[in-house]
């Protein structure tokens, strides 16, 4: 298991599974996160797209997971060594009491066909895992905080590659699937780049290394930094150049590591920095100083690994009404080679607690802020800038939402009524054109900014 805090950067593993082969970990140490932007959502609450983009299976519905397949050279040149890895989160499997511990399980199975004809697989992974944890808290964790990975190998070829992920405890489950090409590495070869939490290289091909993978290869904004781990094969030790672009062909990052090893094998870990890195999804390009093909892999710079947002100014309009507006223009008001650290400094100082790899106040808002976005998408724009979707946002589901009338009131205009009892206000929507566009009455406007003052002021 491996239990998360800081950043996507780890401070401690505690490895259950065993190896480098299989099992789940939980990430130890303290999270660094990142918010989004946008008047439309697409990248915020379906992350599924830009990771299939990626080349990830996603699994959505009940119990979603993202995992990956990334290969390096296996003991013969007739085998190649794939490593399969999954994360997904606490807060979607069911969690019970046991003792002092909370344990949650999962099963999880992937299968490698060579066909779609329904013979049986070339590899098939199974596996049952358990996560144990302390305090309640912990089984409502939202980030990357389960991750299970195991090595096979694989002939080459092309594969349909099939998973699926049940909750153990519980009916949940969900699958994925996609086609893949498994490489040949024969004569001088560089594998491509593959996201880790940690690596320590192997010194033979029949070897394992020590890997723990990033399936999302995600870094949040404003964190230290993302690694990849790389090999080179029949060529020696020698120098890597590797460098970062966007979708432009624009060069982000560039540095120079040194491959270590033997003619057969050498091996290194590339480490970018995030500081010159902007929200979006980049390219880690890398390839020997002395020559040969360049290889290629896809990663993403995001506000957070919960919230795939990819552009700052998106990110600041979601957070118009986020109840500490001075960090937010602090935000808006930055230059792009310091957003990073004000963005880590707003997250320390709008996190209720601190001690929690999430931010609950962001997770909340943005919570609310997608529920907006379903519940009112009625009025020709995106229901979290319905004035609907404002007062929801900002104080969350009332007691009691009326039709009155059947959506008839004396004005002749379909009037809602919300009432939030322990604020003891009520607040009238009419739709005065009579397309379904509901806005706050005069009155309520102003009983609802009063309000809203008070909570805010107040911190309920």
């Amino acid at each position: 298991m491996t239990q998360r805090a800081t950043a996507l950067s780890i401070l401690a593993l505690v490895a259950a599974g065993g190896g480098g082969g299989c099992g789940s970990w939980q990430r130890v140490g303290q999270t660094d996160k990142s918010p989004a932007p946008g008047t439309t959502l697409p990248g915020l609450f379906d992350a599924s797209a830009v990771y299939r983009s990626m080349g990830s299976l996603v699994g959505s519905g009940g119990l979603p997971f993202v995992a990956s397949v990334r290969y390096l050279a296996g003991p013969t040149p007739d085998s190649t060594l794939a490593l399969f890895s999954l994360s997904l989160t606490n807060q979607t499997l069911t969690f019970q009491h046991h003792g002092n511990e909370f344990v949650a399980g999962y099963h999880v199975e992937a299968t490698f066909h060579t066909d779609n004809t329904g013979s049986a697989p070339v590899r098939e992974i199974a596996s049952d895992e358990q996560i144990r944890v302390r305090h309640f808290r912990e089984t409502m964790r939202t980030d990357e905080s389960v991750i299970y990975q195991k090595f096979v190998t694989l002939p080459p070829g092309v594969y349909q590659v099939s998973v699926t992920l049940r909750d153990g405890n519980g009916p949940a489950f969900s699958r994925a699937a996609r086609t893949d090409t498994v490489p040949r590495f024969v004569g001088a070869r560089l594998s491509r780049p593959l996201a880790v939490y940690a690596s320590n290289g192997r010194q033979h091909r029949h070897e394992l290394p020590t890997l723990v993978a990033n399936p999302r290869a995600t870094l949040p904004y404003g964190s230290d930094s993302l690694r990849f781990y790389v090999e080179r094969y029949s060529a020696g030790p020698g120098m890597l150049h590797a460098r970062v672009v966007d979708g432009a062909d624009k060069e982000l990052w560039r540095d120079s590591v040194l491959l270590t090893g033997d003619t057969d094998l050498a091996s290194a870990t590339l480490i970018i920095a995030q500081a010159n890195l902007p929200v979006g999804q980049a390219e880690l390009q890398a390839v020997p100083a002395a020559g040969g093909d360049t290889t290629r892999t896809l990663f993403l710079v995001s506000f957070s690994s919960q919230w795939v947002i990819t552009n700052f100014d998106e990110m600041a309009s979601l957070l118009r009404y986020f109840d500490q507006q001075d960090w937010v223009d602090s935000l808006k008001r930055s230059p792009p080679e310091s957003r990073p650290d004000v963005w880590h400094e707003f997250w320390k100082a709008t996190d209720p607690n601190p001690i929690t790899p999430e931010n609950e106040a962001l997770d909340e808002y943005f919570r609310r802020l997608q529920q907006a976005n379903v519940r009112f998408q009625d009025e020709g724009q995106p229901g979290w800038l319905t004035e609907r979707g404002e007062v929801l946002i900002t104080l969350g589901d009332p007691d009691e939402m009326l039709d009155m009338s059947n959506g008839i009131d004396r004005s002749g205009l379909r009037t809602l009524r919300w009432t939030y009892n322990s604020e003891r206000l009520v607040l009238y929507f009419q739709d005065q054109t009579g397309f379904g566009r509901f806005l706050l009455t005069p009155t309520s406007r102003s009983d609802y900014q009063r309000v809203l003052a008070r909570v805010r002021r107040t911190g309920r």
